[in-house]
C-alpha cells in the first residue's frame, strides 16, 4: 500500500473538480498514451518472453539510450534489485557519450554473451547512435554481419529511421506508441523489455500501476490533485524529494527529468516551472538539510520511506569505549533508525514552516514500485494542467539540439560503414 500524508491544509474538493474533469477528458481522449500503459503492457510482456526463448547464451543486457530511454528502467531495476530472479541476465546502461563511462561499462561485458538494446523514440538521437557505432567498432561487428542480429535489438517508434534500419538488417524490434512521450515511457516496451529479460516481475509492476490508475480515474481519489494544487499554489518553487534509502537514487534522477522537462515552460512571455531536487536520506541530512532549514524558504519537501525493508539488521546493543554517546540502549533495526531519522527531519521542517508531505510504502516490491511510478506521472500531468502548460513537449531542449547540429556541421562528411 502507498499512503501520501499531507502536513499542510488540503483545500475543498470543489476547487479541484475542474482539474479532475480536465484530466479525465485527457484520459478518455487517448491522446496521451502513458495513461493506458498499465493495461496494454501484458501483450508486450508475452511477446518479450516468446522472443526470449530464442535468445541463446546471453548473460548481459545493455541498454543504449539517454533520458527517458534509460532513466525509468534504471530506477526500477535499482529499487527492485533484491527481487531480481536468480540466474537471469545482468542489466547495464550506456546513457552518456562519456568515454570514461563507456569504457568502464564495456569492460564488464563479454560481447559474445551480451544483447544491446538500442532505444530511441525518434530513432536519430545523436548520443545513442554514436554509442552504438563505438560498440560496433570496438567489437568489429557491423550491420550485415552474420552475428549482428543476435546482439542488437531495437525499441523505437513505428516507421522511424531506426525502425527502417532494424528492418533492413533483421533486428528484433519493439515499438513505442507515438502518443507516449519518452519521459513517460517506462511502462511501455522501453522499460518492459530490459526489465523482463533481466528477471524482474513486470506483470506485478503493471498491476501496481493499474491500481493507481483505478484509484484516480475510477474511484476518484483526489490525493494527487490535492498535492499538485499545494505545489502550484505554495510560495515555494523548488520541490525536494527526500528519499530514505540508497535504492531511490536512480528514482530521484528519473523524477528530476520528469519534473524539469515537463513543468519548466514558457507561458506567453512568462517563464514558469517547478525546480526538482533529489536527496537521499539519511546521507543528505548532513549536507543539504542545512540549506532547507536556514536558507531561503523557497523549497517544499516530499519524504519517501519504506516501512518494511528487506535484509534488515539489528544494531548490536553494546558500548565502544570513548564513543558511548553513540550508543542506542535498546536493540533496534537499521531500518527503524533510518525511519526515525526521516520522521525527525520531517518534524524539523514542519516546525520551520516548510510545505511538507510524506509517502510511505509498506514494502518495496514490483507492485508498489509500479504504483509509485504511475503516481508520479499522474502528479506531473496534474501539475501541468494546473499551471496551464503542456507537460508533454520540450521546446527548450530542441533549441540546444539545433545549435549542436549547426556546430557539428563540419563533421558530417564522415565515411559510413555498411
Amino acid at each position: 500500500m502507498l499512503v501520501n500524508t499531507f502536513h499542510f491544509q488540503p483545500v475543498n474538493r470543489n476547487l479541484l473538480k475542474k482539474f479532475q474533469d480536465r484530466i479525465n477528458i485527457e484520459y478518455h481522449s487517448r491522446n496521451v498514451g502513458y495513461y493506458h500503459l498499465p493495461n496494454s503492457g501484458t501483450k508486450i510482456i508475452e511477446d518479450i518472453k516468446n522472443w526470449q526463448n530464442s535468445l541463446e547464451n546471453i548473460d548481459s543486457i545493455a541498454v543504449i539510450g539517454v533520458g527517458g530511454s534509460s532513466l525509468g528502467a534504471k530506477a526500477i531495476s535499482a529499487m527492485l534489485a533484491c527481487d531480481k530472479k536468480f540466474g537471469t541476465p545482468n542489466l547495464f546502461f550506456l546513457e552518456n557519450i562519456d568515454p570514461i563511462a563507456i569504457n568502464a561499462t564495456l569492460s564488464k561485458l563479454k560481447f559474445s554473451k551480451t544483447l544491446f538494446l538500442l532505444i530511441s523514440k525518434s530513432g536519430t538521437t545523436l548520443d545513442t547512435i554514436s554509442i552504438v557505432k563505438i560498440i560496433m567498432e570496438k567489437f568489429r561487428l557491423y550491420p550485415g554481419d552474420k552475428e549482428f542480429a543476435n546482439h542488437f535489438a531495437v525499441i523505437t517508434d513505428n516507421d522511424s529511421a531506426l525502425c527502417k534500419f532494424a528492418d533492413e538488417y533483421g533486428l528484433k524490434t519493439f515499438f513505442i506508441s507515438r502518443n507516449v512521450g519518452g519521459r513517460f515511457s517506462v511502462l511501455s516496451a522501453v522499460g518492459l523489455v530490459p526489465l523482463t529479460l533481466c528477471g524482474f516481475n513486470t506483470e506485478n509492476l503493471l498491476k501496481g500501476a493499474a491500481e493507481c490508475e483505478s484509484d484516480f480515474f475510477e474511484k476518484g481519489d483526489m490525493t494527487i490533485l490535492q498535492k499538485a494544487y499545494a505545489y502550484i499554489n505554495a510560495k515555494e518553487t523548488i520541490n525536494v524529494l527526500f528519499s530514505y534509502s540508497n535504492v531511490f537514487k536512480a528514482f530521484n534522477e528519473w523524477y528530476i527529468q520528469l519534473w524539469a522537462e515537463s513543468l519548466g515552460k514558457k507561458k506567453g512571455a512568462k517563464n514558469i516551472g517547478l525546480t526538482p531536487i533529489g536527496l537521499i536520506g539519511a546521507i543528505d541530512q548532513h549536507s543539504f538539510l542545512q540549506l532547507i532549514i536556514d536558507g531561503p524558504k523557497d523549497k517544499s519537501v516530499t519524504f519517501i520511506r519504506i516501512k518494511e525493508m528487506k535484509g534488515d539488521m539489528t544494531i548490536p546493543n553494546f558500548s565502544l569505549k570513548y564513543i558511548e554517546k553513540a550508543d542506542i540502549r535498546s536493540n533496534i533495526s537499521a531500518s527503524k533508525l533510518l525511519n526515525e531519522q526521516a520522521l525527525a527531519t520531517m518534524k524539523s521542517l514542519i516546525d520551520s514552516g516548510v510545505t511538507t508531505d510524506e509517502i510511505t510504502l509498506d514494502k518495496l516490491d514490483a507492485y508498489h514500485v509500479g504504483y509509485l511510478i504511475y503516481y508520479y506521472e499522474l502528479l506531473t500531468s496534474a501539475c501541468g494542467i494546473m499551471m496551464g502548460v503542456n507537460p508533454y513537449n520540450q521546446p527548450g531542449v530542441e533549441i540546444g539540439k539545433k545549435i549542436l547540429i549547426r556546430k557539428l556541421g563540419k563533421y558530417t562528411n564522415a565515411v559510413k560503414k555498411s
